[in-house]
Order: C-alpha cells, then structure tokens, then sequence
C-alpha cells in the first residue's frame, strides 16, 4: 500500500503544478483587468493555456522541480522553482512576442504570471511542510521528556529540529548564556531567561534534563553552563558531541550523551590550515607508527580526511592493530590501507617496508609512556624502544629519502626526571643529530606535549574505574598538576606543525592552564552523581621518577613564535652526528650494564636528567626480596649459554 502511495506521488505533484498554472495564468488576467476580463482578452486567455501549461510543466520537469519531497522543501527547492519559473517565463515571453500582432497578451500579465505562480508552487510546498512537521510535533510534544535546551547557536536550532521528531524528548524551554535574545523564540519554543534561572525554569516545567547545545563556543563558556546546570538538584546534564567530531562525520547532532570531564577540560576548536595539509596528505603514502596507540589512531583517522593514497599503520600489537583495521573497514574510504605487524627496533624490517612502500610523510607515534613501569626493572626497554628504535625508524626514513619524518614527543622530555623522559630527550636529540647528516633530504620535526585526554594509561579511565567500585580515589599529592588536551587537538596539531618545519625543530603545543589532579577528580566524582563524602580520595606518594608539574620547555630554552598561535618552536639544545655516533655505541651495549649504571650514564647523554635516587621497590624472586640494584646483567659469555 505504502509503496503504490509513493509511486503516485510524482504524478500528484505534476498534477498539482498543472492546476497551479490553470489558475494562476487566469488570475494574472483577472487581477490585470479587475476581474473583469474583456471578450477579445478572454479568447486569448483560453487560446493560450495549453501552450502556457505545455512550456511550463515541461521546463519544470526539465529542471528536476519533481526530485525533491514536498516533506523536507527547504531553500534549494524555492531555487529550483525560482530558476524554473524563469526560464518558463522567457520561453513564454518569446512565443507571445513572436504572435503579435494575431494575439495580444498584456504585458503586465506577463510580470505577474511568475511572480504569483512562485508563491502558489512555493506556499504550497512549503505549507505541507508545516503541516507534516506540525502533526508529528503534536504526536510527539505530549508524550516525551521535559528538557532545556541551554545554547542559542545554529547547533540549538538544529538540535531542536530533531528532537521534535523523537519520541524521547519534548523541548520546554531555551536558555541563552549571553541573556540577548530572552523573551524570543526558535522553533516555537521560547528562550525563557539564562543561566541564571535554570533553576526556576526547571521547576516551572516539572524538568529534570537539559541539553548544553554550545560546541561553537569556547570552553569557558561551555564550563559555565555545566556548572549552572549542575548546580540544580537533581538535574541530568546532557551534551551534543564535540565540533570536532561534528565536522569529522564520526558522530551525528543526535547522538545526545551525558556531560563528562573531558567537557569540563575541553579546549578550542583548533583552526588547521587545510591547503597545507591538503598538499602534505592527499594522494601520498603515509605511515604511522605506534597505529594502534591512543595517538597513533587518531593521527590516522585525521590523515583520513585528507585522502592520502596509502595509509600504512604499523604497530607493534597484532590486536591493537586488528582493532584498528575493524574500525576503519566501516568507513568506506577510497585510501588504501596497509596494516603491519612490526618492531621498529627491527631495523631490516623497517627498510624493507620503507623500500617497498616508499613512504612521503612518516609519523612515529610508538613509544613505552609509562612512567613508574619504566623506572624500574624495564630501563633497557624503555631506551631500547623510545631512543634507539627511533633512531632505526629515523634513519631507515632518512636512507629511503622520505621527504618528512615527525616525532611525536612528550613534555617530560623537559628536565626529566624519569628513565622515560629521558629516553623521549633522546629520541629528540636522535632526530636533530640525523638532521645534520649531509645530504640529508629528510625533515626531521619534533612535536612535543603534555597529556591527552582519555589515552591509556591516563588518570581519567583510572579515576572512574574507582568511581565505579566505590573509591577511594588515589591521587599522588595533593598538588600534583598535569596539562590536558583532547586526542583530536594533539593529533591536529602534530599534522598541522609537520607543514611547519623546515628540519631540526622542536614544536611546543599550547597546552593551555595545567589542570590539579585532585581538582580533576573532584570533578568526577560530581559529574558521576555523588558527592566528596562518598567517595574518599587518598593520597599515596609521588612514585619513583615522577613531578609535581610538568614543563613543555627546559630552564634554558626561548621559544620562537609561529604563523599558528596554538604551536611554538623551542629553541632547544641540539645534537650533532658525532654526539650520534657515540650514542648509538652507547645504546647497543646498555643490555650488558645495570640498571643503576645505565641511569647514572645518562645524566651524561642528557644534561637535563635528574637522577631519581629513591631506592627501586623490592620484588621477590623465588621467595627472596631483592631490589633492582641486585640484579646483575649477565655478562656476554653467559648470554651465549
């Protein structure tokens, strides 16, 4: 039924357009002659309606006028009447002209025709339109949820727009955070008072949601509504999804979810320059190492957009990886995408993989980033991976002639106390030292950040896994400060400073205000319901190689402006090739030394390192404590039996 319905839609709007001309032809007589239309005139009004219907359903349909559906007529469609009504209106023009002086047509009848057969095709369609969304409004204001909706931009607009359709909700009220437009109204619903009087607002309609519908507005502003809607007892705080997701297509206006922290941390859109990208990306071969990572995958989902030829993501991790290719098999894109299973430490598999692929732009993202673990019983792997795997990646990079090679760094790279900081110092001074090599036609860009919201291993999806078991929250020290950004920003703007560097630079991001941790999780614990008495927060030590504050630039470093006010470049201490090569000597035989020695080694590699002296923890070993310093690297001869 519903079927022969739709194909009999056409032929109605047809129908419907014929009728309009009918009328509309006659009623510009009419209105020309008073509605007294003389005999000779009346002859020509008949004599000319079949022509007059003739050209104008035929251009109509010419111009696709019936493509489009009466429910969803928007401004494309009165461009398409307009434009169809013209040409209509010259065609017809022209027979007239070219009939004189046999037939005489007025030629104000000839002005009004068009314009009052736009408004009849138009209204029309434009009235069923109210009249649809109309009755699907009354069907469904009564019977879904109260909520406010607090934002007053295009996303307010359009988030109302949907929400009218769904059963689950029904929009009783606006608020605008700016208090300009109080007392107007958008969609028949009335923007009633702003931040101020949510709670009055909430009370005068029985509501206990509300939507913050503001992903245009800076983060300030953003806070200020989430803090005045959670000021309201019992008020559920819901949220649209980032702009950057918005514009990434990765999620809908619809997808509604509950505010959460990194909300409440949320930064500026950041503004790309997308010709520069456009011309490092699209239609080349990238690859990211570390694909699979927290920031290795959202590098390749930002390299995406961008329409490289070949994405190659190589990691490590055969799950991590097999994720990440489950993942982008849904996206349809035309990119070919090549996933390797591989150790950037295996320097014949890195060449060959270079030289089979031919890479223009590499990112290396792969790294061990966990502080504690790394201080302690894994040092030779924390060097190993982080400092000489970068220099294997680095270096195959720079003998395949890849014209761009960008390492993705850390900010406690800067004066670091920890066997991982130091290890990503190294992997910077690597990448400046292979840039001084003659005849190098690499660039070789360091990005260097502080923590990104919501990556493994970060305080975020600890903190609400002890939420959810009920506490306590353990937090270091009570000042213990860390710098947040999104994911998506830090993956931008490693893209964005790749465009940037000549060669030898280390970009510092703008990471904004460091955020107190014990602020952080008093957040949480609000945005999840409760209140600090119920779940009890614990403060457990600094642990081994860690900082109260983090630093994005050493003590004797300047930074240098950029044509991006999010990016800087620090004027850093550098490395030459023969400091490289004393190096590479150095880390091929740290497997054959202590712990304790490796550490004291490199205060001499990394002037910057503080030595963290605070013993190792002890472990058990078939029943015996003992400490790291007891373990003795085994001597060559014994590492051949």
């Amino acid at each position: 039924m519903k079927n022969s319905l739709r194909r009999l839609l056409i032929p109605l709007a047809i129908l419907h357009d014929l009728v309009a001309a009918c009328l509309v032809w006659m009623t510009a007589y009419a209105l020309r002659f008073n509605f007294s239309i003389p005999d000779q005139f009346y002859q020509s009004v008949l004599m000319m309606l079949p022509v007059v219907v003739l050209i104008e359903i035929s251009t109509f349909y010419y111009v696709g006028l019936y493509r489009g559906i009466w429910r969803f007529a928007s401004i494309p469609d009165l461009k398409r009447i307009i434009k169809a009504v013209a040409i209509s209106s010259v065609l017809l023009s022209l027979g007239a002209f070219s009939l004189q002086p046999e037939l005489i047509i007025p030629r104000s009848v000839l002005v009004m025709n068009p314009l009052l057969l736009i408004l009849f095709m138009g209204g029309s369609r434009f009235a069923y339109r109210a009249w649809k969304e109309r009755r699907l409004f009354n069907v469904t204001a009564a019977q879904g949820k109260p909520v406010i909706v607090i934002g007053v931009e295009d996303a307010s607009f359009n988030l109302i727009k949907e929400l009218s359709k769904s059963p689950e909700w029904r929009v009783v009220a606006m608020i605008d955070p700016s208090n300009k437009l109080v007392g107007r109204e958008i969609m028949h619903t009335k923007i009633e008072g702003n931040l101020e009087d949510i709670e009055h607002i909430a009370a005068r309609h029985g509501c206990q949601h509300c939507m913050i519908a503001m992903p245009g507005s800076r983060h300030e502003k953003r806070r200020l509504a989430v803090e005045a809607a959670n000021e309201v007892e019992g008020m559920e705080v819901l949220t649209l999804p980032a702009m950057s997701d918005l514009i990434s297509g990765r999620v809908s206006l619809s997808q509604i979810r509950k505010i959460d922290v990194e909300d409440l941390l949320g930064r500026d859109v950041v503004q790309l320059d997308t010709h520069g990208l456009s011309a490092m990306l699209a239609n080349k071969v990238v690859l990211v190492s570390g694909a699979a990572g927290s920031i290795g995958s959202e590098l390749c989902r930002q390299i995406l957009s961008f329409h490289p030829t070949q994405l190659i993501c190589l990691d490590i991790s055969e799950y991590a990886l097999y994720t990440l290719q489950q993942e982008f098999n849904q996206w349809g894109t035309n990119t070919e995408l090549v996933y390797l299973v591989a150790d950037v430490k295996n320097q014949l598999r890195i060449q060959r993989i270079l030289q089979g692929h031919q890479p223009d732009v590499v990112l290396h993202a792969g790294a061990y980033k966990h502080v504690p673990m790394m201080e302690h019983f894994n040092v030779v792997e924390a060097l190993q991976n982080n400092a000489h795997g970068t220099y294997q990646i680095a270096s195959a990079c720079q003998a395949a002639g890849v014209p761009t090679f960008v390492l993705v760094s850390t900010d406690k790279a800067v004066n670091p106390t920890n066997v991982m900081g130091a290890s990503k110092r190294l992997a910077e001074l690597i990448c400046q030292g292979l840039q001084h090599k003659k005849n190098s036609h690499t660039r070789f860009i360091t990005v260097r950040f502080g923590n990104v919201l919501g990556s493994s291993g970060s305080v975020i999806p600890k903190f609400r896994e002890q939420i959810a078991h009920g506490g306590p929250i353990t937090i270091t020290h009570p000042e213990i400060t860390r710098y947040f950004m999104s994911i998506p920003e830090a993956a931008q703007l490693v893209l964005q400073a790749a465009t940037m560097g000549n060669g030898g630079e280390v970009f510092v991001l703008d990471m904004g205000t460091p955020v107190k941790i014990v602020d952080l999780a008093r957040d949480m614990i609000k945005l999840s319901g409760l209140q600090e008495q119920d779940i009890r927060i614990e403060f457990t030590g600094l642990r081994p190689g860690e900082k109260l504050y983090e630093e994005l630039l050493a003590d004797d470093e300047n930074t240098l402006p950029t044509s991006h006010e999010k990016l800087r470049i620090a004027q850093a201490r550098s490395a030459d090739a023969d400091w490289l090569t004393n190096l590479l000597e150095w880390l091929t035989n740290i497997p054959n030394l202590q712990e304790t020695q490796i550490k004291q080694d490199l205060q001499r590699w990394v002037e910057e390192y503080t030595l963290d002296k605070r013993p190792a923890p002890a472990i058990s070993l078939r029943g015996k404590e003992i400490s790291s310093e007891s373990i003795h690297a085994p001597s060559p001869s014994q590492q051949l039996h």
